[in-house]
């Protein structure tokens, strides 16, 4: 396999995205379970690595193939364009990690293969294929994640209203080890495929792969980087989520993993990008009204919310300008 220096450094900036990708997102995977002491860090780390691996290879590519193939057309870019987009989710993905501030890598990646597109090929490049699904994704992620979290808590309220307060969290402590193993397989079967699908169209662009598709050792490389970066820098994530955004017993991460993870495992199926934050974040904030409005911090949900309206314009344009300054290099 004859790897041209190009070809070398696009790869190592798709790596670089995928390491940040475990600063700002895998600890969505774990954040509830964590913040409700069930597991220990180190324990919640190595339980999402481990299943992000096993849910991107057992779960098919179909969201790696939309990534890859399905945002912008393969044909009309070249590797600078795909470096320009790293850089950019690089830059912007570290500054929000740096606020605490729990970023969509799937806005920030479809934004910057859009404004890197663009650059190189005018509007044309995006394909309406792809970028359908994405805005699926969003409803999925926004108005399922919600609802589907307020109406599990308010089924298991129910069901349980009988029960103590003491039998009820040693059940669910048990029972959120599930959910949030469910929450991280689900997040490789979606997630975890995103940047797979650019390093297998980074390979296919460099001439190594004859045609789009992604090994194994491809799946099993970044699940490794992804799981590497949750362990250095995870923790400012998870300290947003699972106790800034509002307060949470195992029973409100049990229902907050679940409904995340079935909304996750359904975009999963359809090859649909699914924000993982964004569903993990909105599951949270529905399990949480459901005790009243004020029990979910608004002002953090704002910051979150913000960042999210920020990610899509700002990887965008920064890609663009990138687009420009690369392409003498390349």
């Amino acid at each position: 396999m004859d790897i041209s220096i190009s070809l070398a450094v696009v790869l190592l900036l798709v790596l670089a995205a995928e390491f940040v990708n475990g600063w700002t997102d895998a600890p969505n995977a774990i954040a509830t379970v964590v913040s409700t002491r069930v597991l220990s860090p180190t324990q919640a780390v190595i339980m999402a690595a481990v299943l992000n691996i096993i849910g991107a290879l057992v779960t098919g590519t179909a969201v790696a193939t939309t990534i890859g193939t399905g945002i912008v057309k393969p044909e009309a870019i070249d590797l600078h364009t795909v470096a320009s987009a790293m850089v950019a989710i690089v830059i912007w993905s570290t500054l929000a990690w740096r606020w605490g501030l729990p970023t969509s890598e799937t806005h920030a990646l479809v934004a910057g293969l859009a404004g890197a597109g663009i650059a190189a090929a005018g509007p044309s490049v995006l394909l309406w294929v792809g970028w359908k699904k994405v805005l699926i994704g969003l409803v999925l992620a926004t108005v399922i994640g919600f609802s589907s979290g307020f109406i599990l808590m308010v089924i298991i309220y129910r069901s349980f209203s009988r029960a103590s307060h003491t039998s009820v969290k040693t059940i669910f402590g048990r029972l959120q080890i599930l959910s949030s193993a469910f929450m991280a397989f689900s997040h490789g079967s979606n997630d975890g495929q995103k940047f797979m699908g650019v390093f297998a169209l980074a390979l296919f662009l460099g001439g190594i792969l004859p045609q789009f598709q992604v090994p194994i050792w491809v799946i099993l490389l970044c699940g490794t980087v992804m799981g590497v970066g949750t362990a250095f820098g995870g923790w400012r994530i998870i300290r947003t989520m699972g106790f800034r955004l509002t307060k949470l017993e195992p029973v409100n991460g049990f229902a907050a993993e679940t409904s995340a993870g079935l909304a996750i495992t359904l975009a999963s199926f359809l090859g649909i990008p699914l924000s993982t934050t964004q569903t993990i974040n909105t599951a949270i904030m529905g399990v949480g009204a459901t005790r009243r409005f004020s029990a979910v911090r608004w002002g953090v949900t704002r910051e979150i919310v913000l960042a999210w309206l920020l990610t899509f314009p700002a990887c965008g344009i920064l890609a663009f300008l990138f687009a420009f300054l690369l392409k003498p290099i390349f």
